[in-house]
This record gives structure tokens, sequence and C-alpha cells, in this order.
């Protein structure tokens, strides 16, 4: 039949990968081929009805960490292999753990261009996976079978949302990345059920937003940025008290 032809037509194109979310993500389509979409699509006009004066383009995140994975596959089987997990018992307690990175991206305007006026900067919002770990059935301990070994490599790191706007203007970038957050959030309570090694298998997601740097972090959580008297963006240790105790504050 012809709706069979096209399910196996669609199968075979690259960057389509059939998944399922348990329970439905709330809010997101349940379409599982979703290309490259509009990053302003979910903003409601402001009261006095302007344009937003940017371009921005993304990929839907559950989209996006599918294409992710599945660019693992061989790495997770194989270290599903190595620690004797055959793939007929291990299927679900899959744990994968993501990394969030948000930065600007410097002035990127091109003088020569006559199209619409936009900011000159850009920022990118992007994801890293950085470990798969499994809890089989009847055992205590989770086994990791895949851990990135270059985290902090362009080459692992998957841009999600990239948006022409300064990283100084905090409510435009609130309201491009409001629907990514609220797309997260619908993720954390759902398990994604995708086809690993040629069996369906069960993954739920942790994010840490850790790939944040230190402008970013002071834009968002408060915090001070180089040349402070904090040590660090993670903790709100003063470098005078860290140098009087040296083992909390491993610097």
């Amino acid at each position: 039949p012809l709706h069979t032809l096209r399910n196996a037509e669609k199968e075979l194109l690259p960057g389509y990968h059939p998944f399922e979310w348990q329970p439905a993500l709330r809010n997101v389509s349940p379409a599982c081929q979703v290309g490259i979409i509009d990053g302003l699509s979910g903003w409601t006009a402001s009261v006095d009805d302007s344009p937003a004066d940017t371009i921005s383009r993304r990929f839907r995140y559950d989209v996006a960490l599918v294409s992710a994975l599945k660019d693992l596959e061989e790495d997770i089987v194989e270290g599903l292999r190595e620690h004797g997990l055959e793939d007929s018992s291990c299927t679900s307690g899959f744990t994968v753990t993501i990394k969030e990175s948000c930065d600007g991206m410097g002035d990127v305007s091109e003088k020569h261009g006559g199209g619409p006026a936009i900011p000159e900067k850009a920022v990118r919002f992007s994801i890293t996976v950085m470990s798969v770990s499994v809890l089989a059935e009847g055992e205590e301990e989770a086994v990791t079978v895949f851990r990135e070994q270059k985290p902090n490599s362009e080459m692992s790191c998957k841009p999600l949302c990239l948006m022409f706007v300064d990283e100084s203007d905090h409510e435009t970038l609130t309201a491009i990345l409001g629907p990514v957050v609220a797309e997260r959030n619908a993720m954390k309570n759902s398990r994604l059920i995708l086809a690993m090694g040629g069996l369906p298998r069960s993954f739920r997601f942790h994010f840490r937003g850790t790939g944040y740097d230190e402008k970013m972090v002071r834009e968002m959580e408060g915090l001070e940025a180089s040349g402070s008297t904090y040590v660090c963006t993670l903790c709100d240790a003063t470098r005078a008290e860290a140098s009087k105790n040296m083992v909390l504050h491993s610097v």
C-alpha cells in the first residue's frame, strides 16, 4: 500500500529518525519529521505590536536530542557490548546527561549586504551529550556506556538555536529561548522511546547548564564575571575565603 511505501521512503531520508515520548510532551507536536524552524515562531506580538528586529533559526529540542543520540548509536551499542549487556536484556533504564551552552559569537555583520537591518551580534545556544549510562534490570549500579572524551570541543557541540541578537539584550534572548526552556521542562517528565541498535530503548534526560560563560552567567544568575572577587560562577565563595580554606575550594 502507498502509505507503507511512503513510511519506508521517509526512513531512508538522512536525518529522519522516528521516535516517541511517553507520556507525550505537553504543548509539543508529536511529529518527529521537523526540520529547521523559525526561532520567533512562538513569539506573541508585544503591546505596541512592534515586530522583532531579529532573525532566529532553531531545531526543536527533542528532535535535536534524537539526532545527537543517533549520531552516537555505534558508540552506545559498542559500550553495551563491552559491558556484556546483550541487546535483548537492555531496553530501558538509559540516562543521558546533556550540557547546555549559550554564548555570544561576536560581531558577525556583513558590510555589503542589502538585507533587513538586524543586530550585528549573534548568539548560539548548543547542546553536548556528555554521557549515556544504563541501569540494567536487577543491578544496583548504573554503567556508563558512553562518555564524551572532548566535551569542550566544537566537534561534540551541537547547535540548537542561532539568533542575531546581542548577548546583553536580555529581553530578546528571554523571548527566543523561552520556548526552548518550555520544551526542556516538558522532556524532564517524560521518557524518549528511540530505536538504538535495532531495538526500541527508553531514555531519560538530565540537563546541566554548565556551558554558559561567565558573562552569560552574570546576566542570568547575578554573579560577577572575570576580575571579580568571586572565585567561580558555580558558587558564591570569594577569593579571600577560598585562599583560607583550600579543602572546600580547590581552585
